[in-house]
Formats: structure tokens, C-alpha cells, sequence
């Protein structure tokens, strides 16, 4: 049969229209029979491939303008077996961690950990210590108030209960610049800005260096200023407080700032009668300051006086001081999950100036990144296909690509850290937050939950998700998606989407 307008015969196509209704026509006639032979309609999704779903799930509106990058392989064998601009290098946020990560541990090692003292110059006579005394910082991420009160407790112990000298604070183990050389002036009163120094100090277990939580409380009446407190106490802290309260049904819009260049610490709006209280991470200046003073607090509580002539002091330790006392940090392996599950920002910077120490001798951001340049060529990642700025992802210049990011993630499993390395990713679902962390509201069906292990991140304009993920036929994979450029947000569902199909895939 010809077509009057093409002249090409069109018989085939009946044909082939056909057999594409018979399924349907089989069915509505005999049902019985129909059921018990599946088989000739097999279902939809076994005839959709997983690219085809992931290039539906890429036309969502809300990335047209922006750039998405994406890269799928086999755990295994490292085979990619999907990329979409995978080659395109973008802005990773906080997926810049895994670089970090990944080239710490190969350097340091699972076991290495940091280390605080407390020395001493001049000699004991009885009570007396006659001299200078330092605490000197050597990069732990880890030091907590409590710490502190052992370091006094135990210069008690050797019978210490005169100090007759100057407090100092050591923070020379690093270089003096604070803050890495694109984060945004924005964010450094902000916890995930905090300064970087050898010698810092976290006000709890989530081990935010370099901050302190203010906790604003409402007055008992409309009108009264509300109470503000700080954990740890300290007097290097200037509390500016124009703050009012105000009736039960009036609004929370309390806001904390600190001045550029101080420790004066503004509290702003109000706060509701009986309302819950207000709290914020803030950033200080100088955290070896604080640390100082935390220090001398906990010596005065043990009953030792402190009779310097210069109050606080940063100073370098002098050759030949006495050590009296040590305190080791957790291992990396153990310090790598609040570092990953929470993306600890200050963490990530730390281990960049940690690595500089130890290879080159200097505690900086440019030996820092020259040695994690190196270690990342040898996991195959040449120099001149990525950009490193940084070791947290805060910076917008960073450059790094998805698929750059599957190999490391293929690569990885090979090395003897790989276990701490998956250990310390996200865990999709799982409420606990030391162990979903930052995924633990995120991908939690069937198919996610306790499934996909990766390490989420997030700048403006920038969400990225990378990590490790089974499908249901139990084929390992790894995936990297990069959204950059985006402003019409949120697309974390869109990431949630696109990696809840791979965990679905018929492979």
C-alpha cells in the first residue's frame, strides 16, 4: 500500500501499529489467560533504561539556565555508565571534602592524632612556678572546655599554686593567616567561617572550632531585656544586647552578629514571653584568645593564681621549656565523623594547614594544597584538571569535575583507609545524627535508607551530592552530581530523584 503523499509503502507500520495494540486488545478479551502470561506485557519500567529516567529527571525546569553535572560507574570495575557534562568542571561546595578527606588520611593515616601542651619556663620552688607558662596548640580540632579543666587540674596535681609570670597562648604551629583566601567577608562571623588557628577551642561535641554558642533567653514580661548567655564563659566576648521582649503573641526575630575585626557580639529584635530560646554558633576573633582565657578561668577555679604583670598574651614557647602536661585528640578515623557526617568546614581547613606541617614544615594553605595537589596525582588526578583553593568547598573558584569525583570514589576503595574513609559519609535516612548527619532527612524509602553513603553539599547557587549506592540487583556503583547556577531552588529533591532512581535500577 502506498502513501498518495510520499509514495512509500506504509503496510509495515500497519503491521508494527498493529502488534503495539494486540498487548491491550489480548488482555481486555481474555483476562484469565492474560494474567497468567505477564509475560507478553512486561512492565513499564523494565523497558525504561536508567539513562532515559535521568534524562527526564535533568529537563526539571528548575535547572534550565544552570549546569548539571553528573557521573555514574561501576564501583567495581570503574566503568562509567552514565555522565551528563560529566567532564564539565564546576564548584563543588562541600563535596571538596572528599578531596580533603581522601588525601588526609593517605597522609596522616587513620591513627594520627593531634596534640595540646601546656610548658612551662623557669623552675618550681614549692608552691610557686617562677615563669612564663604556654599552652601551646598543635592543630586538635577537638579541644573541648573540659580539657582545659584537666590541663589545670592536673599542674594541681604537681603542686602548682602560684604562677609567677604570663600566660601565653601558642598558636604558632600554623601560619597567622585566619582565613582562606576566598571566604566570602559574609561569613566569617558565621560558624562555617570560623578562623583557623593551631590553637582553638569547640563548645561542644559537634567540635566547631573557633566558636561560641549565644544563647538568648525571653525576660519573664513584654518589655524586658532578655538574658544572654555564652558557652564557654568568657570575657573576651563584648555582649551588646539591644534585644527586647515582647508579648506571647508578638514574633521571634532575634539576630546575632559580631563586629569585623572584635569580639563584640550584637543581639538584635525580639523574642516572645515564654518563647524557646534563641542560639547561635558565632565565630570569634582570635580563637586562641579564647582558648587562653578559658584556660585561666579553669586554673583559677583549681585554685591557682595567676600573678603575670601582661594579662593574656599569643607568644611562641621558647627553646628548652618544661612540658607538664599533654593531651592527645581522638584518632582521625574517629575525628572524621563528626568532620564528614556534619561537614565541619573548620575540620576540612585544618587538616589542609595539617598536612602542609607535616610534609613541608608549614602549617599553611599554599603547602597545604601544593601536598594535597601531590597526593591526589597519585590517586590519578592530575594537577591541571582540578582547581583547589580550599579545603572545605567554601570557595566559589574551586574546580573539580563529577566524573574527577567517581574516580577518586572507585580509587579510594583500594586504599587501606577506605574503611574509615566510607565510614565517616552520610548515611541516607538514618535519624541518629552521627550517623545519617547531614542525609538524615534526605532519600529515606525503601530503596535509600541505610543504602546510600554520600556527602552532600551546598553554596549559593551550588548543590552537589557524591557517594556510594547498591541498586536493587546488588551492583555496587558510585555516582557524582554537580548543580551549579542554579536560582530557582531548592533541587536537593531533584538530586533525591535522580539518585533514588539509580538505587532502582534494573542493573
Amino acid at each position: 500500500m502506498l502513501n498518495k503523499r510520499t509514495g512509500k509503502k506504509v503496510f509495515l507500520v500497519a503491521i508494527l501499529i498493529t502488534f503495539a495494540f494486540l498487548p491491550i486488545a489480548y488482555e481486555q478479551t481474555f483476562p484469565a489467560i492474560a494474567a497468567s502470561a505477564a509475560f507478553i506485557t512486561p512492565p513499564a519500567n523494565a523497558t525504561v533504561t536508567l539513562s532515559k529516567k535521568l534524562d527526564v529527571l535533568l529537563a526539571d525546569p528548575k535547572l534550565k539556565g544552570g549546569i548539571t553535572g553528573v557521573s555514574i560507574r561501576n564501583a567495581d570495575t570503574g566503568k562509567q555508565i552514565y555522565s551528563n557534562m560529566g567532564d564539565i568542571r564546576l564548584r563543588p561546595a562541600s563535596n571538596m571534602k572528599l578531596l580533603t578527606g581522601a588525601s588526609a588520611l593517605d597522609v596522616l593515616g587513620t591513627d594520627y592524632q593531634f596534640q595540646t601542651e601546656v610548658a612551662a619556663t623557669g623552675k618550681k620552688r614549692g608552691s610557686i612556678l617562677q615563669g612564663d607558662v604556654y599552652l601551646v596548640g598543635k592543630g586538635d580540632p577537638t579541644l573541648l572546655e573540659k580539657d582545659l579543666v584537666n590541663f589545670a587540674n592536673e599542674l594541681k596535681q604537681q603542686g602548682i599554686k602560684t604562677i609567677q609570670g604570663d600566660l601565653f597562648a601558642d598558636d604558632s604551629w600554623y601560619d597567622d593567616d585566619r582565613y582562606s583566601q576566598d571566604l566570602n567577608w559574609s561569613d566569617e562571623f558565621n560558624y562555617v567561617g570560623a578562623q583557623v588557628s593551631a590553637l582553638t577551642l569547640s563548645p561542644n561535641e559537634d567540635y566547631d572550632t573557633g566558636t561560641i554558642i549565644v544563647e538568648v533567653k525571653p525576660g519573664t514580661k513584654s518589655g524586658d531585656q532578655p538574658s544572654i548567655s555564652l558557652t564557654p564563659e568568657t570575657k573576651t566576648s563584648v555582649i551588646v544586647n539591644e534585644a527586647t521582649t515582647v508579648g506571647k503573641e508578638g514574633k521571634k526575630t532575634i539576630s546575632i552578629h559580631r563586629e569585623h575585626g572584635t569580639n563584640r557580639i550584637i543581639v538584635e529584635g525580639s523574642i516572645p514571653v515564654g518563647a524557646s530560646s534563641s542560639r547561635s554558633w558565632t565565630a570569634v576573633w582570635q580563637p586562641s584568645e579564647l582558648v587562653l582565657d578559658v584556660f585561666q578561668s579553669a586554673l583559677k577555679k583549681e585554685g591557682i593564681q595567676v600573678r603575670g604583670k601582661n594579662g593574656l598574651q599569643r607568644g611562641v614557647t621558647p627553646e628548652g621549656a618544661e612540658v607538664l602536661a599533654t593531651k592527645k585528640s581522638m584518632p582521625l578515623n574517629e575525628i572524621y565523623v563528626p568532620f564528614m557526617k556534619l561537614s565541619n568546614n573548620g575540620h576540612a581547613e585544618m587538616l589542609v594547614k595539617e598536612m602542609g606541617r607535616v610534609v613541608k614544615g608549614e602549617g599553611s594553605w599554599n603547602a597545604g594544597l601544593a601536598v594535597m595537589s601531590e597526593t591526589l596525582e597519585g590517586f590519578g588526578i592530575q594537577k591541571n584538571t582540578v582547581v583547589l583553593r580550599d579545603g572545605s568547598g567554601m570557595s566559589h573558584k574551586n574546580l573539580v569535575s563529577s566524573e574527577t569525583l567517581t574516580s577518586l570514589l572507585v580509587q579510594a576503595q583500594k586504599e587501606s583507609w577506605y574503611p574509615a574513609f566510607r565510614e565517616s559519609l552520610p548515611l541516607a535516612g538514618e535519624a541518629e545524627r552521627m550517623v545519617g548527619g547531614t542525609l538524615r532527612n534526605r532519600l529515606t524509602g525503601d530503596s535509600t535508607k541505610g543504602n546510600v553513603a554520600a556527602k552532600t553539599g551546598s553554596i549559593t547557587g551550588v548543590s552537589t551530592l557524591s557517594g556510594y549506592v547498591t541498586t536493587k540487583k546488588g551492583t555496587p556503583l558510585v555516582f557524582s552530581i554537580m548543580i551549579n547556577n542554579y536560582i530557582t531552588g531548592p533541587v536537593t529533591p531533584i538530586e533525591d530523584a535522580l539518585v533514588t532512581a539509580i538505587a532502582e535500577a534494573d542493573l
